[in-house]
């Protein structure tokens, strides 16, 4: 049908052969999605697709097939479209039938007009999806896919091409009834300004300093510099400030159902930037002058966000869109089933308790020799929630590190080498500036009809590392009031209550909490561990950076394997172990029933758990649970101590 390069650089000129040949029974669009799912699973295809996320938008062709790993920040209303329409030449009467599906624009000539009262034509119903890149993914991430770090586990490195081309404007086959073609450097001055941004925080770093906060970088955002006559750029609404990358207009077309806000999705479609998008937006909002606002539907407002400029917001057409279980590019894309991952499972099975202890060794020396507050630190990530129980999360291990340096960069440190693990991590401190002036929550924009994002707004498994050590004496304003607040609900509850001015609505996460603190932690914690160093080095800084510098890249890459495949590892009891751990609660309780409460027995269950998934067992042993138990004891004991120590703490 094709060469190979075809289905990725004329992807349309793909859906147009089959839509010939299919055109008359209607059975077309089916085919369409089987042709390129089947291309995408020959070895490596999917490593030959452009990235959004990788290569700059002006590197790659219109109407190509690209790939997007991002978030779903929001849902648009669903539109309607051209699914099928036909096209009259005046002069010969000549006609010709044409797809709409995967357009923006129509496909016209430029002696050719739409017949809008055509029995071919049908319409259809698209889904469109307002997604970002995934926030806070770690700069790792990229590296990996682009081969800077080669690792065994990878089987070649993904190779991107970027290109560059024309773009043609066509008509609109949802506004416009023709117009004519005209090359894409007409348009360039009109619309594709360039998008200069600003110095931005890189993807996944911290606000700590005051001067950055989410406010802030919002209206830097938006205003002009002075004596420049410009528009504002576009606010993408991403969820954290300084983040940076395209946000992209989805457009999806089966099963969109099962897509909702914050799902983490994989996007393979083709890449619409067409010019005349801008132009025909710029028309609308002019139209608007014209007549009475009152009978406008869509607000300018909401126009511009709805369908901004093509240069700064492409349009992705989805041909096949998928949810992702993780975002480690060293694994499997599904840990869900499958042979290739039953395969690759099986075959790190084996080296697991190596590389746990492997890494107990090095997140031992990071917290400077306390292996205690080690043990709990890798049971923290690999957590996650696998079920709820009514309101109930099941799996969150919120931790609090206590007795951290408040004099120092330690815990900026830690969170620095925590982001080099895991594939996705936020830092978030404390100071009373970001308390009072972020947008923890996301709140709903009536006047735009979209959803304006706040700081809790974060994909499945994000790392969120909270530092209270940079807490300072002040007051919390009614915003801070609330952030704190809604921190605490995501802690306990593991979910956000995203504003609808009129009333609440709970959004369920799976958010991975650390917290870091000199005392006890202000914010509720599953588990607080005092850090009691073992270690003195007299720079400190110096000593955590060599101890980074030194980890070779082959047993980094395992253990960011490691952390990601056991949140995936199913876990069970058998009913022995069961009743002999029951027995072994009533006989914890039979001399001093105030000795441990069901709270504490459901700790040690957790810890339990954890341990046995740390070191690959999928059911809980005896050895394993009395090791838990262990491990409780010496943590509570120690938290003990600290109150001893600290006679105001809770």
């Amino acid at each position: 049908m094709s060469s190979a390069q075809d289905w990725l650089s004329n992807p349309l000129g793909i859906v147009q052969s089959i839509f010939d040949q299919k055109s008359t029974n209607l059975e077309w669009e089916k085919p369409v999605v089987a042709y390129f799912k089947e291309k995408l699973q020959e070895n490596d295809a999917t490593n030959w697709v452009p990235s959004l996320n990788d290569v700059p938008l002006h590197y790659l062709k219109p109407n190509s097939l690209v790939k997007f790993r991002c978030m779903v920040q929001d849902m648009f209303d669903p539109e309607f479209y051209m699914g099928v329409y036909e096209t009259v030449d005046p002069n010969t009467k000549a006609r010709v039938l044409h797809f709409g599906k995967y357009r923006d624009i129509a496909e016209c000539g430029p002696q050719q007009e739409v017949d809008l009262n055509s029995n071919q034509s049908v319409t259809l119903e698209r889904q469109t999806l307002y997604c970002v890149p995934v926030p806070g993914e770690s700069a790792w991430r990229s590296f990996l896919v682009h081969g800077l770090f080669f690792s065994p586990l990878l089987n070649s490195p993904a190779h991107t091409h970027a290109r560059a081309s024309q773009a043609r404007v066509s008509p609109s086959t949802s506004y416009m009834p023709c117009r004519h073609k005209r090359s894409f450097e007409e348009d360039e001055d009109m619309d594709m300004q360039p998008h200069k941004q600003k110095e931005q925080l890189p993807a996944g770093s911290s606000v700590c300093s005051t001067a950055q906060a989410s406010g802030e970088s919002k209206r830097l955002e938006r205003t002009a510099p002075s004596g420049q006559q410009r528009p504002s750029p576009l606010d993408l609404n991403f969820p954290l400030p300084g983040e940076k990358g395209p946000a992209c207009l989805v457009k999806v077309y089966e099963n969109w159902d099962c897509f909702k806000v914050n799902d983490i999705l994989e996007v393979y479609g083709i890449l619409s930037v067409d010019p005349a998008l801008s132009v025909m937006n710029e028309e609308r909002d002019g139209s608007f002058s014209l007549v009475d606002p009152m009978t406008c539907v869509d607000t300018t407002e909401e126009q511009r966000v709805h369908s901004p400029p093509a240069s700064l917001v492409p349009r992705l057409h989805a041909l096949l869109a998928h949810k992702l279980d993780h975002s480690n590019p060293l694994l499997p894309v599904s840990l869900q089933g499958g042979e290739e991952a039953k395969n690759y499972a099986a075959s790190f099975a084996s080296e697991l308790p190596a590389v746990r202890a492997e890494l107990l060794g090095f997140l031992t020396h990071v917290l400077l020799g306390d292996s205690l507050a080690a043990e709990y630190l890798i049971l923290h990530l690999i957590s996650t929630v696998y079920a709820r129980r009514d309101v109930m999360p099941l799996g969150k291990f919120t931790l609090n590190l206590s007795g951290c340096p408040h004099n120092s960069n330690y815990t900026e440190h830690v969170y620095h080498i925590i982001q080099q693990l895991v594939p996705s991590s936020y830092r978030l401190c404390m100071t009373l500036h970001n308390m009072n002036s972020l947008r923890f929550i996301p709140k709903k924009d009536y006047a735009a009809n979209r959803l304006v994002s706040g700081v809790l707004q974060l994909g499945r498994n994000t790392s969120l590392f909270v530092d209270e050590t940079v807490l300072e004496q002040g007051q919390l304003d009614t915003t801070g009031v609330q952030n704190i607040t809604a921190l605490g609900n995501l802690i306990t509850w593991q979910k956000v209550d995203y504003d609808f001015n009129y009333h609440r609505m709970e959004f369920p996460c799976n958010i991975n909490v650390l917290i870091t603190s000199e005392g006890r932690s202000l914010l509720p914690s599953d588990f607080q561990v005092p850090l009691q160093p073992q270690t003195v080095s007299p720079n400190t800084d110096e000593y955590l950076t060599n101890l980074q510098a030194a980890l070779p890249p082959s047993l980094l890459n395992k253990f960011r394997v490691y952390l990601t495949l056991l949140k995936t590892m199913e876990y069970h009891m058998s009913d022995e172990v069961t009743k002999a751990v029951e027995d072994d609660f009533v006989e914890m309780r039979k001399d001093d029933p105030q000795s441990i409460s069901a709270e504490d027995f459901h700790r040690m269950l957790v810890v339990a758990r954890l341990l046995s998934l740390s070191v690959g067992q999928a059911t809980l042993s005896w050895e394993r649970w009395l090791r838990a138990k262990q491990l409780e004891v010496l943590r509570t004991s120690r938290t003990e101590q600290q109150k001893c120590v600290n006679g105001n703490e809770p």
